[in-house]
């Protein structure tokens, strides 16, 4: 009786191994309908994303949480500024294109913060969503240093040595002026060493940059100063002492020159040099 169960058994093995469909086949029908569909998904919603569909069904579905939120008391009401000084308000609102009763999680601070410093005299800015109905912007305005003369044009410059755009120079007149191709790089030094002697320095009309190594100061008589390359601080100080000693401005004086360490030689409109009171024959210097 054992016998012929074996060879059922092994029978019933045999068909089961002969059945086209074995667990292998399965996986692999599955697998490859699967991948199948997952292709087909993604076909899809690449066709629906590429015509806009998709992104216009989220847009939708920010617009109806924007204003559900809105609806709830989170909406713009009122805009703070803080810092303001010589930017135009009407400015500030444009970069910031927010209405009152906009959804204010629809208003995006950084992007209203990069808009804003590409405003001319914003060097900085802050903007935040205070909630449930403020938008706050704070302001670090950039401050006017010099007048820079450039082929016949006039800038602004700040205290870094750059051009402050759409600055207007004849509303800045009573800046210091400064000349040279690299001379805002500069403009901070100069303008240092200048009012380190104040008595002197309020006399001075331009400071101009000579091969961008040194600097020749313009005083309102019309005087040339020439500071030397090297230790100009200490050469303008001997020549404010220099001054208050023996009032050498109050002569015939056209021209000091001050290159020479520890010297002072002047030039009068005669063509004459005189070195610390010494005649001596004039050179053009």
């Amino acid at each position: 009786m054992s016998e012929p169960k074996k060879t059922r058994r092994r029978k019933r093995i045999q068909k089961r191994r002969s059945f086209p469909f074995g667990d292998t086949n399965w996986r692999r029908v599955f697998i490859g309908t699967a991948t199948v569909a997952v292709c087909a998904t993604v076909a899809v919603t690449t066709v629906l994303w590429t015509n806009g569909w998709i992104p216009e069904q989220i847009t939708r579905a920010q617009e109806n949480l924007y204003g559900m939120t809105a609806d709830a008391g989170l909406k713009v009401q009122d805009v703070l500024v803080e810092g303001r000084n010589r930017t135009k308000a009407a400015a500030i609102l444009t970069k910031l294109d927010v209405e009152r009763g906009t959804p204010i999680l629809a208003f995006s601070p950084e992007e209203a913060k990069l808009k804003i410093e590409s405003l001319p005299w914003v060097k900085q800015a802050v903007v935040e969503r205070r909630l449930p109905n403020v938008i706050y912007v704070n302001l670090v305005e950039r401050e006017p240093l010099a007048l820079w003369q450039q082929g016949g044009v006039l800038h602004v410059i700040d205290q870094e040595g750059d051009v402050i755009e759409s600055s207007k120079a004849s509303n800045f007149t009573k800046l210091p002026l400064i000349v040279g191709s690299d001379a805002p790089s500069h403009a901070r030094e100069i303008l240092a060493l200048l009012e380190s002697e104040p008595e002197l320095g309020g006399q001075v009309e331009a400071a101009v940059r000579v091969s961008g190594r040194r600097w020749n100061i313009r005083l309102n008589s019309g005087v040339d100063v020439q500071l030397p390359e090297e230790d100009p601080e200490d050469a303008w100080s001997f020549f404010a002492r220099i001054e208050r000693e023996e009032g050498v401005l109050e002569r015939d004086v056209v021209l000091v020159d001050l290159r020479l360490r520890d010297r002072l030689i002047v030039r009068t409109s005669s063509g004459t040099a005189k070195d610390k009171g010494q005649v001596v024959k004039g050179e053009k210097t």
